[in-house]
């Protein structure tokens, strides 16, 4: 369902020169410079030639100079339905996405009630969402939550993990409110390119949305973390038996399961949505695509070039301290792996994903050198996206244009910290980078406006 355009609260980044401390900042109110540290217009006139022979710098700014427009639409996801305890892991086929060849430049996404609130995790938790690319012949439609038509034809992202593991173009869980996925300009994410649509195909977008109502849970942390103990499982989706010492995870709260509630409580069910927004640009040769790729601390990889990816998705914290301990350090989970990428390319944005209990996760080059740092933001409060207690954002990394270079099969490892404190159950480790193959040679600035 389409809701309506917007103009995002998402940063846009604008290229231009620096001088010393001086800086230029469009008000999309007075449609006029901004000279923070004093002077008038004769001093833009004479600082400008003066501006453009100085090393290029990206800059935050809530609107830019009208070169290239950029669209704004916000969506929402068919309903879902949640009462105290209950999950849903729906797949939501062919959504309302934006058409045509484009550049796809950020992607945010809430749970919403019916009239369009935001609902706090510490009602409804959203495991995660992601958002993937597929082909199908145009004659056929999918059904939602039916995976296995042999018809479609996954684009997935650049990889890295085996067949189609963590190929979505987005997806995060519940720091969605507080992390940005925005493409700094000139980049942008190429899709609806028809040269790459097979013949009688097009191309859709399936929602992948995994979310569990904790309202009156008796363990709301353990609900969240999927304790099988509390979903009362013994068996997979499938049937298939669990093994024994597997405690938690995404085999524990699959479509149509229950955690444990208070008993006596009563909760309304509830209709939701996932609700949407994708900004976007018309592709045009001005923009440098970029690669999305996504690594997993889980991943077995040995290194070698020719070995196979086996990402496992989560993973499972033991207690290694008591939280009364003194010794920070000792109540660290530290897991790593290694990873690479099939091609050279410059790094432009990365973020981690972590559950509650992360303690930041970072990826290192061959050398030692930090490639990128995402650290978790912790809420404080009640209200939705500042949930006390509840992983609420993770910090992002945008590293100045050409300043940090990945090469073709360099050995990178990942790392990803949790506390020991407690036990914790099917968390993950994952993160996302966007690389280009080449850097911006000259001046590329888009609008950051509403359609």
């Amino acid at each position: 369902m389409r809701l309506s355009s917007e103009a995002s609260a998402q940063p846009n980044y604008l290229l231009i020169t620096q001088f010393s401390f001086f800086s230029i900042l469009i008000s999309q109110e007075q449609k006029m410079v901004h000279y923070p540290f004093g002077g008038g217009r004769s001093l833009w006139v004479t600082l400008l030639p003066l501006l453009l022979v100085f090393t290029s710098t990206m800059i935050p700014c809530s609107n830019s100079l009208r070169i290239s427009k950029m669209k704004s639409m916000v969506y929402r996801s068919p309903k879902f339905e949640l009462e105290p305890g209950s999950v849903v892991n729906k797949y939501f086929y062919n959504v309302d996405f934006p058409r045509g060849h484009i550049g796809l430049k950020s992607f945010h996404a809430e749970v919403v009630d019916e009239a369009g609130d935001s609902v706090p995790l510490h009602e409804t938790y959203i495991h995660h969402w992601a958002i993937v690319r597929y082909y199908q012949p145009k004659d056929e439609y999918q059904k939602n939550n039916n995976t296995s038509n042999t018809n479609i034809t996954i684009a997935r992202n650049s990889g890295i993990c085996q067949d189609d593991v963590l190929g979505q173009y987005y997806g995060f869980g519940a720091e969605t409110r507080k992390t940005s996925t925005f493409a700094p300009d000139p980049y942008g994410h190429e899709v609806g390119n028809p040269a790459e649509t097979p013949d009688g195909y097009e191309e859709r977008w399936f929602l992948n949305v995994h979310a569990i109502d904790t309202r009156g849970a008796v363990d709301k942390l353990g609900c969240t973390e999927c304790r099988c103990d509390l979903y009362n499982v013994s068996t997979d989706e499938y049937g298939r038996p669990l093994r024994p010492d597997y405690r938690g995870g995404l085999l524990c709260c699959y479509d149509q399961t229950r955690c444990k509630v208070r008993k006596g409580f009563q909760g309304v069910k509830r209709s939701l949505y996932l609700k949407y927004t994708v900004e976007w640009i018309d592709w045009n040769e001005s923009i440098l695509p970029l690669k999305i790729y996504i690594f997993d601390v889980t991943d077995t990889w040995n290194g070698l070039i020719s070995a196979k990816h086996d990402c496992q998705n989560e993973y499972q914290v033991v207690e290694s301290c008591k939280s009364t301990d003194t010794g920070k350090d000792r109540c660290i989970d530290n897991k790593s792996t290694r990873v690479s990428i099939p091609k050279d390319g410059y790094v432009v944005y990365g973020v981690a994903h972590q559950h509650t209990g992360g303690a930041g996760s970072t990826l290192y080059g061959k050398d030692g050198r930090v490639i990128c740092s995402s650290n978790p933001i912790y809420g404080e409060g009640k209200e939705a996206g500042n949930e006390a207690g509840y992983l609420v954002g993770m910090s992002t990394c945008y590293p100045e244009p050409g300043s940090v270079k990945i090469l073709a099969g360099e050995t990178l490892v990942l790392e990803s910290k949790y506390s020991g404190s407690q036990e914790h159950t099917g968390v993950m480790g994952l993160f996302h980078i966007f690389v280009a193959d080449q850097l911006p040679n000259s001046l590329k600035i888009f609008d950051h406006s509403s359609l």
